[in-house]
């Protein structure tokens, strides 16, 4: 951090909040609040004459509430800049004006200004690398644990400030009820992680908590040699390279691997000790073990407010992190170009794989500044002026913010930003007068491969639309297994499930199809953020005008398939070939009677075909 501050091309904004950002790859506007510290950075030598007289003692958050701090404090040792902060939310003179003010009494360098605002800060970016963090699990509703009524039950989070030197005891362990030094440890793994019930916990694991133990059983061990220590545990993942021979140092250090989760912890009234109460599915017994002092390892948790989501149009996987471009391809970059991940922010992890991709990040970050350049691929949409109806339908769909809103005052029609999209294809499904064109994926290309597809026999086929990025990855993952399914089903390319139209389904039926399948992404999984949602909507109201028409809502099938799913694409085919052995050609006789009046009614007030403007 000391260097970080020192550097002369790193600009260090602390005590910041985000307020916005907006813009593209290469062209990134951020606004920021710089919070008022109502102290004089520049001028501030930390000479602490100010801190004794202050007479507010408030919570401590650095040391999570195992010691106190003034309203003027420093926020954490060797903070950068090297100056005090007054939390005027806690300060007399910030309630009451002057009827305090004895820091700037006490303060010889009059760098104390009660009269300093917040400052908004505005800049430009070619590249945002994310890096949010996350916070720790809260184990106060789990009762079993009693971390809410026993004052010796401390998460590791707290043991980690106790056992620190600039810690609220200076790296003495002791107890936080009478101040003795514990002679039994107890560790609850796994709290908060690998758990079903959202109320208790989050259902992967953290990663961090095993080693985190075993890392602290260890200095527990060399420094107080005399502490007994006892790890409850359901399973030890130490996959690091050296973790498992710490793990097995512990072991030979004397720390005690008890396989079983506590199911009740109780305390004595008078000795404040702590009875454990766990089945041993080693031995195959419940046991009860008598501590000093519990230590909870407490998992990791994605932020629950996240304004950074929406300011980039990110997107997150079902755990509650940031969801990579791709897992193992570029597992640092984010769903919008020009943004990428370092930390927690996209999966719990540790230390060294925090400082391994956030290098990572950088890498991406410089490749990116020094080319100059930035190359998309040619499958971007287009707006066509004389088409637009500035209905803006487009500006809402799009997932990555790529067009430009409309202004009805200048008849500015909506554009879209080239660098910015991402070519899923949205935008052109959605909108209902043609305006919008996806390059190579133009209406007239896709309806062209789907007529020459049902050119001859149309009723012994089947029209698939798959999305680029999962079933069609899952059709070749099905074709590499050899994984047998029907020749009946004809694959149409998409980028994205969203890309497919109505009227492409209806010109399908049309053209006496009897089974037309759309398929995609998981929706928690989508390579364009949400874009499959929109997919799941259009579906939705197909199914529901299909019905209206007479015409079995079941010969239209949706289906989320994955990348590594060719099993599933595979039967996911045999199904639907025994749905189109049941479509009798009177039923694909009356489709085509049923659209073919459909679209003459259409065509009288609108001037267009349903199959062309999909109703």
């Amino acid at each position: 951090m000391m260097d970080v501050g020192r550097h002369p091309r790193i600009e260090l904004l602390t005590y910041t909040e985000i307020e916005d950002i907006s813009g593209f790859i290469g062209n990134f506007h951020v606004k920021v609040r710089k919070k008022a510290k109502f102290v004089v950075e520049k001028d501030c030598v930390t000479c602490n004459d100010c801190v004794p007289v202050c007479p507010v003692v408030t919570f401590d958050e650095f040391q999570n509430g195992l010691s106190s701090r003034k309203a003027i404090y420093i926020p954490f040792p060797q903070a950068v800049p090297s100056s005090y902060v007054i939390d005027i939310n806690k300060c007399l003179s910030g309630t009451k004006p002057i009827s305090c003010s004895r820091c700037l009494e006490a303060c010889d360098k009059k760098c104390i200004d009660f009269d300093m605002k917040d400052e908004i800060v505005e800049f430009d970016a070619g590249t945002v690398v994310v890096a949010t963090g996350q916070q720790v699990f809260d184990p106060s509703g789990l009762d079993e644990y009693g971390y809410s009524k026993y004052g010796n039950v401390v998460t590791s989070l707290e043991l980690e400030r106790l056992l620190s030197s600039d810690g609220p005891t200076g790296g003495h362990l002791i107890r936080p009820t009478d101040g003795r030094a514990p002679k039994t440890i107890g560790f609850v793994q796994c709290v908060g992680s690998r758990c079903d019930d959202p109320a208790q916990g989050s259902p992967y694991c953290s990663n961090i908590c095993c080693m985190n133990t075993i890392k602290d059983s260890l200095l527990i061990r060399d420094h107080f040699p005399d502490t007994e220590i006892r790890v409850f545990y359901t399973d030890i993942r130490s996959f690091g390279k050296g973790f498992e021979d710490m793990y097995k140092r512990s072991k030979e250090m004397g720390v005690k691997y008890i396989r079983g989760l506590p199911g009740d912890i109780a305390e004595d009234p008078v000795t404040k000790k702590l009875t454990v109460t766990v089945e041993n599915t080693t031995a195959g017994r419940v046991e009860q073990h008598d501590l000093d002092m519990v230590v909870l390892s407490v998992g990791l948790q994605p932020h629950e407010e996240d304004p950074i989501k929406q300011m980039l149009t990110l997107c997150k996987t079902s755990d509650g992190f940031y969801m990579e471009a791709h897992p193992k391809l570029r597992p640092v970059d984010s769903v919008t170009a020009g943004v990428f991940y370092a930390g927690t922010a996209e999966a719990p992890k540790d230390i060294k794989d925090s400082v391994t991709q956030a290098s990572a990040a950088s890498s991406r970050a410089g490749i990116l500044l020094n080319a100059g350049k930035v190359k998309v691929q040619a499958i971007t949409a287009t707006v066509d002026p004389a088409k637009c109806t500035y209905c803006n339908v487009c500006v809402q769909a799009c997932p990555y913010k790529a067009i430009t809103p409309l202004d009805r005052a200048k008849k500015i029609t909506p554009q879209v930003v080239e660098a910015a999209c991402a070519g899923c294809g949205l935008c052109a499904a959605e909108c209902r007068f043609d305006a919008i064109e996806q390059h190579h994926f133009t209406d007239a290309q896709l309806i062209a491969q789907l007529e020459a597809m049902l050119e001859e026999d149309p009723q012994d086929k089947v029209a698939v639309f798959a999305c680029n990025w999962c079933s069609y990855a899952g059709g070749d993952a099905a074709g590499t297994s050899r994984f047998q399914y029907p020749a009946s089903s004809r694959i149409i390319r998409t980028m994205c499930s969203a890309r497919t139209d109505e009227k492409f389904i209806m010109r399908a039926f049309e053209m006496g199809a009897p089974i037309v399948l759309v398929s995609g992404c998981h929706i928690s999984d989508c390579h364009y953020i949400d874009a499959n949602r929109w997919t799941h909507r259009r579906v939705d109201r197909l199914w529901n005008r299909l019905e209206r028409m007479g015409i079995r809502p079941e010969r239209l099938q949706l289906e989320w398939i994955s990348a590594a799913e060719g099993q599933k694409f595979a039967k996911t085919m045999r199904e639907i070939e025994e749905m189109r052995k049941a479509v009798t050609p009177e039923e694909i006789e009356y489709t085509k009677k049923a659209i073919r009046e459909a679209n003459e009614r259409a065509a009288r007030p609108r001037g267009k075909a349903l199959s062309q403007v999909g109703g």
